[in-house]
């Protein structure tokens, strides 16, 4: 059981009971008094991951002009929460938690819900002040407090390294994430496009006396290297982390602050007049440097509201809480996801503009230009500098991936439109081959048009081969088409000969049309007897006459007599039988030339 203070005792049942059912539906569904302070990260059970509070983030959500952070950090117990207070003007009880005991009093990190409006640079920018949880405290990994100091780091604007007395090696090393982030972003910070600025970093060293020395000399000693004679790896790294930090002396500056009281215990009850003048004067101070250095949060040159800054947030732990150990790469490659992303898309987008299929050098500018694209996009908004790289080789395999499959689909597009183009001529040469009237020039015509449309709408991979089956298919068709030519041809002048033998004996009666005729089939057919076979007439200059009438009759531009004959036949049959049987009683046969005129036709004539 919970022992009981005696405030408590008069309490009922139901009275806590009401304030607890209170207190969940303040939490669940709204925020009344934002001027109080809210937890935005809280530890995991196991005190090693965070995760997101809805309270804190429920009041930066509501912000809807820019947002700027102040963060303190620094080992437990040393004063970060009396200090923010202290900058926000408010007493401890009215601000953060202040505590007394051993045990730390903020978990995870604090924001003030109450924002401080300032005017930077004519836009008005809400401030916001976090607390953090002290390094080194009892029952922390340090890989906790490594998560604690990297999110602090990034969501600021001004980073107050609170440190008691003077500056460890320990506060030095602490400083390593920050150097990495500073040096994976801040070099694009000077330019136009800012990808994402770093907090200004801003030691605050709480001491009465300097021993003569100014604070930003304690600093500058305190960052110069140490001799490593024994090639101590920890000494190394530590010296890389000073030379750094002395790198990046634009973005930082120092402030010594002394002591606000001798009896620290009871500062919260002490009002400015009770506490050192000195001290009074020195905050005050603190307070302009830091209005004076503060700037929006900008990520992507564009500053954030509420909403963005949550989202920024999430991202931020999302990346932290990933790894084992929180790493500057791990949260460069948490930024560039998006980004990596829209310049993906950005190459899907151009490479789906290219219709399919396409000629393989077409394909390949395409995609050249369109991986150019996508990359001068990611190098315009990337975030970081050396672990970028990672990000950037990604980018270009995750497009070449892409690629592969865009070269897949169009050898399957390309074969599919080959294929149907293949087919349909495969179908027209075997139209040709069983023409109702048989005409070289019409084969040629057909032929050729094959041959040049394939030529000109066959594109891609797949024409190389389809090329090469079309101009065999095409060879087989002709070589045939050429051998039975002539001897259709023959056939069919030879059925002729004997058709037009009976219309000009019978029906027509035309003594001309019967007697050329007979001469046509005599001609056939005794000279394939008197040379033993038909081959040999195709070599005699008669048939090639013969052929060439034949041709010029059946097929010409205007005229396909292919596509007629039937329609044609028709007509002839009907005009025939309308001479036969009307023709001659009307016009009389005088100007004809008829095969008999025997003395009874003449007496029917008279």
């Amino acid at each position: 059981m919970i022992p009981r203070s005696g405030r408590r005792k008069g309490f009922s049942g139901f009275a806590v009971w009401s304030l607890f059912l209170s207190f969940f539906a303040t939490r669940v569904f709204s925020i009344d008094n934002f001027r109080q302070a809210f937890p935005i990260v809280e530890p995991d059970p196991g005190h090693t991951k965070l995760r997101l509070s809805d309270e804190g983030l429920k009041a930066i959500e509501r912000i809807t002009t820019p947002i700027a952070a102040v963060s303190v950090i620094g080992p437990y117990r040393s004063g970060k929460s009396f200090l923010l207070n202290q900058l926000l003007s408010l007493s401890c009880y009215e601000g953060f938690g202040v505590g007394h005991m051993r045990d730390t009093q903020t978990k995870g990190i604090w924001v003030w819900g109450d924002p401080v409006m300032v005017d930077i640079d004519g836009v008005k920018t809400s401030v916001f002040y976090l607390d953090t949880e002290g390094f080194e405290s009892i029952g922390k990994s340090n890989v906790y407090d490594d998560r604690i100091f990297a999110l602090a780091t990034i969501m600021s604007s001004v980073l107050i390294y609170n440190l008691p007395e003077t500056i460890r090696e320990a506060d030095i090393s602490r400083l390593s994430f920050a150097v990495e982030l500073a040096e994976e972003f801040y070099g694009r910070v000077k330019g136009q496009d800012v990808a994402f600025e770093p907090a200004k970093l801003l030691w605050l060293i709480q001491r009465d006396f300097l021993q003569g020395k100014s604070v930003q000399e304690l600093v500058s000693e305190a960052l110069q290297q140490v001799p490593n004679d024994n090639g101590d790896p920890n000494i190394d790294q530590v010296n890389k982390i000073r030379e750094s930090l002395a790198v990046m002396g634009d973005n930082s500056t120092a402030f010594s602050l002394p002591q606000p009281h001798l009896q620290r215990t009871k500062l919260c009850d002490l009002s400015d007049k009770e506490l050192e003048p000195a001290y009074v004067e020195k905050r005050e101070k603190l307070k302009s440097i830091v209005s004076s250095i503060i700037r929006p949060k900008i990520v992507h040159a564009k500053s954030l509201n509420g909403k963005e800054f949550v989202s920024f947030l999430m991202q931020i732990l999302d990346a932290l809480n990933k790894g084992e150990i929180p790493s500057t790469g791990s949260l460069v490659e948490a930024f560039n996801k998006r980004i990596l992303e829209r310049c993906l898309k950005l190459y899907n987008v151009r490479m789906g503009n290219l219709g399919l299929p396409t000629s393989e050098e077409s394909l390949q500018q395409a995609h050249d230009g369109s991986k150019e694209a996508a990359m001068l996009a990611f190098d315009e908004q990337h975030f970081g500098r050396q672990h970028a790289k990672k990000s950037a080789d990604q980018l270009v395999e995750e497009i070449e991936g892409v690629y592969k499959n865009i070269i897949l689909a169009n050898e399957y597009q390309s074969s599919k439109l080959c294929e149907a183009l293949y087919t349909r001529c495969e179908d027209k040469m075997d139209k040709l081959q069983v023409l109702r009237l048989p005409s070289m020039a019409k084969f040629n015509a057909g032929f050729l048009q094959c041959n040049r449309s394939f030529e000109n709408e066959c594109i891609g991979p797949a024409k190389g081969n389809y090329e090469a089956r079309m101009m065999k298919m095409l060879g087989k068709s002709k070589s045939l088409f050429i051998k039975e030519y002539n001897q259709r041809l023959f056939n069919w002048l030879v059925g002729f000969s004997l058709v037009m033998v009976v219309v000009g004996r019978f029906i027509l009666k035309f003594f001309l049309i019967e007697i050329g005729a007979w001469v046509l089939f005599i001609f056939l057919e005794t000279y394939t007897r008197m040379f033993w076979s038909s081959e040999s007439l195709y070599y005699n200059p008669v048939w090639h006459t013969i052929v060439s009438t034949w041709e010029t009759v059946v097929y010409s531009p205007i005229l396909d007599l292919d596509r007629w004959v039937i329609h044609l036949a028709v007509v002839a049959a009907i005009l025939m039988l309308y001479w036969r049987c009307y023709g001659r009683k009307k016009h009389g046969s005088r100007w004809l030339l008829p095969l008999y005129n025997n003395q009874k036709e003449q007496r029917r004539s008279d």
